[in-house]
């Protein structure tokens, strides 16, 4: 994607940091503890720890055994952050900031619990609970350092734009108002509920279940909007009505569904996709050092300055770590598990620029190239392979967060090493709750430890479980890919290496775009373009990897939220503090994506409560 937004605001002013003096910053509320304090530092790490990252963690792991993708913990845990430090006033954002890292690093790595289902998938013999624990954390830890080690150069030198980075700055200065923390939290608590009512209904009511009902599929659909969500439906559409020819061609046996072969093709347009986007990163990236390398640099400010000879000991000593622990400890090659650091060093630095430019971090793409690498090694074992891949699939996850966590630092003035202990102790939480949230979702519905890709009918419910069916697919026919599933994957690497091209053609043309923007006749015509006729390969694959009517009701959402978005526009509402003529309020805090957030907390809180009692019914 071209670069083209505006230019990024100055950094405010220097929070408060662990050396300042507390009463430098006297809160509202008089029985808040002093800003800088260590009852400060102990009451926001208490409330992100145990209540912020577990709700955006359960969330995460919830919507990857469902369907398939995760929603970042940023925005909700930004704005309940917020309710928290109000009474701090304006320099309440900073401590909301401090919780929302640390919960962002819980769900980014409550989201990899797909990586022990996937485990299963392959039939892998599981090793102790405190033996993947300590082996994600060690991962997870690596993956902080590194990110924090391409900050300088992403975040302060190229100054990336990190668009959720940035909406979740603007939410904390905008969250300093009263009636707008309120009506945040409404919204996001009616979610909730109809998101908890909806899942009860599609566990009791027969009729709802059949129709593969999901709150938290209708909620992700109205969160990225229909431009994302029409292209999947059409994908999984054009997947059904091809089946006969697909079956014919040899790609997919009498009674498989489109979604055994989808997913090999849709993996190879991330990766066409991707190859056309990484190469565009790369030449802008080049050009941004250049430009800036003139540019006279002040003093740095006492927020921004991070140890870095202690960063690199500490990157080298946790990847040391990674090793010594998946060797001595669960037994894998050291060989194939330094190759996994080396991919994770190359791929957290492209899929950050990626994540800064586009917002999209394509950390599938990034396993399936690694898988292929390993391939073309000589590696043949798939349970080898996906120990090696989870160390990059992890890094991508975690330390593309902490660049995006310390943009929106960067925007506020936030300490940068308050930053880093913020989320080593979510990572900590992160580890423990990954393996212990696989756990009880998979004891309490054993849906989830079916192989969908050698049980293409199985009964799963809601259980899609979308990214454990890319991973195990890309992964379990290491080193022996069929010549149909060749042919899928050819086929689908130059569908979406075309489509994208064109598309950036398109984007590229001032023409075009001055049209598409200049009426409402354009406005239609974009959209076309965008969501049927030239439709993004990352948003189409969507309606590869899942079922059916999943891709129905993520559809769904989009367009709801797309209608609503369009009619209430000129209705939006604004940042309170400027009468008549408010600030407009960032795409994040809009009712829609406010509203589904709730639709996805809801049906994965009401299913973990539902797994919890249920596995203590089995336990009893």
């Amino acid at each position: 994607m071209a670069h083209s937004a505006p230019p990024l605001p100055s950094p405010e002013p220097s929070p408060s940091s662990l050396s300042d003096a507390p009463e430098q910053v006297q809160p509202r509320l008089g029985w808040l503890p002093p800003v800088g304090s260590w009852k400060y530092h102990l009451l926001l790490s208490a409330v992100a720890l145990f209540i912020l990252g577990p709700l955006g963690g359960i969330a995460a792991s919830y919507m990857n055994f469902s369907v398939g993708f995760f929603v970042g913990g940023q925005v909700l845990a930004g704005i309940l952050g917020s309710a928290v430090t109000y009474g701090y006033g304006s320099d309440g954002k900073h401590g909301a900031n401090y919780m929302q890292t640390m919960a962002a690093s819980v769900a980014s790595l409550c989201a990899m619990s797909v990586l022990i289902q996937a485990m299963v998938w392959l039939g892998m013999e599981m090793p102790p609970a405190w033996h993947l624990m300590l082996f994600v954390g060690c991962v997870g830890m690596f993956a902080v350092g590194v990110g924090m080690l391409y900050t300088p150069l992403l975040v302060d030198r190229l100054q990336l734009d990190y668009p959720s980075g940035f909406a979740v700055a603007n939410i904390l200065r905008a969250l300093t108002d009263k009636r707008l923390l309120k009506a945040s939290i409404s919204k996001l608590g009616g979610g909730t509920l109809l998101g908890a009512i909806a899942a009860w209904m599609t566990e009791k009511i027969a009729v709802v279940a059949a129709i593969g009902t999901s709150a938290a599929t209708l909620g992700a659909g109205m969160i990225v909007g229909s431009r994302i969500t029409v292209p999947a439906v059409l994908m999984a559409v054009i997947g059904a009505w091809q089946l006969p020819y697909l079956r014919e061609l040899g790609w997919l046996g009498a009674t498989d569904p489109f979604r055994k072969v989808g997913f090999l093709i849709g993996l190879a347009m991330i990766c066409g996709a991707a190859a056309v986007d990484l190469s565009l990163l790369a030449v802008q990236a080049v050009a941004r050092v250049r430009a800036r390398a003139t540019v006279a640099e002040g003093e740095e400010p006492a927020w921004k300055k991070v140890n870095m000879p202690r960063l690199l000991a500490w990157v080298v000593g946790w990847g040391a770590a990674t090793l010594l622990v998946g060797t001595l400890v669960l037994g894998q090659p050291l060989g194939w598990l330094a190759f996994g650091l080396a991919l994770a060093l190359l791929f957290v630095l492209i899929n950050g620029i990626s994540y800064g430019i586009t917002d999209q971090n394509p950390i599938s793409s990034a396993f399936v190239i690694s898988i292929m690498l390993m391939s073309l090694m000589g590696l043949k074992n798939p349970l080898v392979g996906l120990m090696a891949a989870t160390i990059l699939l992890i890094s991508t996850s975690v330390g593309c967060d902490m660049q995006q966590d310390r943009s929106t630092g960067w925007r506020l003035g936030t300490n940068r090493v308050i930053q880093f202990r913020y989320q080593v102790m979510g990572v900590i939480m992160g580890a423990l709750l990954c393996v212990g949230l696989a756990k009880v979702f998979m004891t309490a519905y054993p849906a989830l430890t079916i192989n969908q890709l050698d049980n293409p009918n199985a009964p799963v419910g809601q259980w899609g479980s979308a990214m454990t069916y890319k991973l195990v697919g890309a992964i379990r026919d290491l080193g022996s890919l069929s010549d149909a599933k060749i042919q899928a994957m050819f086929f689908g690497l130059g569908l979406g290496f075309g489509i994208q091209v064109l598309r950036k053609l398109l984007q590229g043309h001032q023409g075009y775009q001055s049209y598409i923007k200049s009426s409402r006749a354009g406005f239609a015509v974009g959209w076309t373009m965008d969501s049927l006729v030239l439709a993004s390969p990352y948003a189409s694959s969507f309606g590869a990897f899942v079922s059916f009517p999943a891709a129905l009701w993520f559809g769904a959402g989009g367009i709801i939220a797309s209608v609503w978005n369009t009619v209430t526009k000129k209705r939006g509402p604004v940042a309170a503090g400027s009468p008549g003529q408010g600030e407009a309020l960032p795409e994040d805090m809009s009712t829609m994506s406010l509203v589904g957030g709730g639709l996805i907390a809801g049906e994965s809180l009401f299913f973990l409560i539902a797994g919890m009692i249920g596995l203590a019914s089995l336990l009893a």
